[in-house]
């Protein structure tokens, strides 16, 4: 741009306002900002009528983001001759629309389109600015709550921290920091690279940071970091490495034991020849989003998803859709583990200026509602980029430089109630063999009973420890499953609270497939004092069928059980039925009668306490036993 005004006769008279403009263009030539900022006030000092000095002059201190002299230059700009370059008029106000400065960008957009001077871009980019002064003035007069708090000096230091990501526990903080390094000096004359570093919550603080160092880190940049919800996995963004297929590559890398493995490009189709950058891995680990500059988006950067298919690969990744991107940039998605509340930035919806902040909502059949704004002050002129919600959903964590004298720093904040995603709670524990109580890697699956979908899928690690997110509103069953070993069932029954609830802990103890063996079938479900079972059962009946045909030699026994309330014959007999009723239910979907028995024990086999309702029904219950193999 600098070059189309900088040709030709030139608008001043003056040898040494003239030699400081050659000088301060060759300094922009060579990137050296400082000094061509330099040369170039001292030609407009020398002459204040040089408006290529000025328009020059604008330009370079956008570049340097030092918005007030490049207001004050475009401004001059204007006064001298308008019409020498009709776009200094549609700068401005842009420049001052960054700044804050809403009243005034607004009347600056309207004086360029009054001009009727502008390409049909830069006329719908005036109009779309306009259309963001107003949102952000009415903005103004309605701020939402919002009262940010530093993590301190453990988490921030003197150099800039940002990408905070969290596990559900919110016991790991792992970040991002831009420290100082042997790259290139960038336009400041400054060296720098970024390095990942972690914080462990403890003792209801923040504890001193640690590098994470080697083999994650290295001499290179890292940055834009996604944790999985149990800080086993990491997903993150590297640039111009020997193995990219593009400038920038999303990376893996696996925590095993206390070390992180090393990091493994994803490779296509997720990563290409284009930038893809910032990914978020969704709770159940089967969704990846990140943004990208690929070819089929709907404006710069976008935001995509690609889905982890039954084969072990990613799937060619999908755009989000015009409801969520814009002709503008679309950045640093996050998936909250409701799975449902997506938070991201962009500058292409109405906002305060720059990137702001939004949350959007899916919909039952995969489409996105229309995006919120998250209002200001948490929105402002500058940019707002990489906002983190915990599980809870009442809490978030961003960075930011509007507080701090030492760069940008990581905040917490309490998030208002109607930008909240749904909560969700966790359960963790360890899974162990039940006879020698050696650790277990084992497989979870956590079912929606209503819809009898799958809504998260996970693994134990080597140490058999997990931690499993479970969403509010919704009735579950959880089922645990390794090859050699009965299945392991629990049952979260959370329909109708929209509300926190505390996390669980349940160690997981899985009994191998020998006689006598046995486990208790929690998602069984029958009506009340019948034996006809409830719909809701399908998801634990199909489980117990899909375990027998994987296991076609097992000969195994339906026994039921009740509490103490009622007759001692009448609760046997109605144990009987109800282990009846899925005998039948399982010789009806092919499952060989000659391997079943079935027994009703009535109330002679408690588990638990009769004296409470709690231990009433965990008595009431159906078990599966192992009673030999064919």
């Amino acid at each position: 741009m600098l070059a189309l005004y900088g040709q030709g006769e030139l608008h001043t008279t003056s040898p040494k306002a003239l030699k400081h403009y050659n000088q301060g263009k060759q300094y922009y030539n060579f990137v050296d900002y400082m000094k061509a900022v330099a040369e170039l006030k001292e030609a407009v000092r020398i002459d204040d009528g040089f408006i290529e000095a000025h328009l020059m002059l604008a330009e370079v201190c956008v570049d340097l983001r030092d918005y007030p002299v490049a207001i004050s230059s475009f401004k001059r700009t204007v006064a001298i001759d308008p019409e020498f370059f009709p776009n200094a008029l549609y700068n401005l106000a842009h420049i001052e629309h960054l700044s804050g400065m809403y009243n005034d960008a607004k009347d600056h957009y309207q004086a360029f389109l009054d001009q009727g001077m502008g390409s049909k871009k830069r006329i719908r980019l005036a109009v779309k600015g306009i259309e963001s002064c107003e949102f952000a003035l009415e903005a103004i007069l309605h701020p939402v709550p919002f009262n940010p708090v530093n993590l301190g000096k453990n988490v921030n230091s003197e150099y800039d921290e940002y990408w905070p990501s969290i596990t559900a526990d919110e016991k790991t903080l792992v970040f991002t920091v831009l420290v100082t390094g042997k790259k290139k000096p960038d336009l400041m004359g400054i060296s720098r690279q970024e390095d990942f570093y972690v914080s462990k919550y403890e003792d209801g603080l923040w504890a001193k940071r640690k590098n994470l160092g080697p083999p994650l880190n290295t001499s290179q940049n890292e940055g834009a970091q996604s944790l999985s919800v149990d800080g086993k996995y990491m997903f993150f963004t590297a640039c111009n490495r020997k193995d990219g297929h593009g400038s920038c590559d999303i990376y893996f890398s696996a925590k095993i034991a206390d070390r992180w493995s090393i990091a493994m490009n994803i490779g296509t189709p997720v990563n290409s020849k284009y930038w893809e950058a910032q990914p978020c891995l969704s709770a159940d680990g089967n969704t990846l989003y990140f943004t990208s500059n690929r070819p089929g988006g709907k404006g710069k950067m976008d935001i995509w998803k690609s889905s982890w298919n039954d084969k072990g690969y990613w799937n060619k990744p999908v755009n989000l859709g015009d409801t969520i991107n814009t002709s503008g940039d679309e950045m640093s998605p996050y998936i909250h583990p409701d799975n449902q509340t997506l938070f991201f930035s962009s500058d292409g919806h109405p906002g305060m200026g720059g990137f702001d902040l939004f949350r959007v909502e899916k919909q039952k059949k995969g489409t996105w509602d229309q995006p919120e704004n998250l209002g200001y002050p948490i929105n402002t002129h500058g940019d707002e980029i990489g906002l983190i919600v915990n599980a809870k959903g009442d809490k978030a964590y961003f960075s930011s430089d509007r507080h701090s004298e030492s760069g940008k720093d990581i905040y917490e904040f309490n998030l208002y109630k109607k930008a909240r995603p749904q909560p969700v709670s966790y359960m963790t524990g360890k899974v162990f063999n039940i006879e020698t109580g050696k650790p277990l890697t084992a497989k979870f699956e956590l079912i929606d009973i209503k819809s009898a979908n799958v809504v998260m899928e996970a693994f134990s690690g080597k140490d058999g420890s997990f931690l499993v997110c479970i969403s509010t509103n919704k009735d579950y069953a959880l089922n645990v499953s390794k090859e050699g070993f009965l299945f392991f069932s629990e049952h979260f029954s959370l329909s109708g609270i929209h509300e926190a609830v505390n996390p669980y802990h349940r160690d997981v103890p899985l009994s191998p497939i020998t006689a006598g063996q046995k486990t208790v079938l929690r998602n069984i479900f029958f009506e009340y004092n019948s034996f006809r079972l409830r719909d809701e059962s399908r998801v634990e009946l199909n489980k117990l069928i899909e375990f027998l045909s994987l296991n076609s030699g097992v000969i195994m026994e339906i026994g039921g059980h009740t509490d103490n309330i009622g007759d001692e014959a009448y609760n046997k007999t109605l144990s009987e039925n109800r282990a009846k009723a899925v005998y039948k239910y399982l010789i009806d979907n092919q499952i060989d009668k000659n391997r079943l028995l079935f027994k009703g024990y009535g109330m002679s086999q408690p588990i638990d306490d009769n004296s409470t309702p709690e231990g009433r029904a965990r008595n009431r219950r159906t078990e599966m036993k192992v009673i030999g193999e064919d």
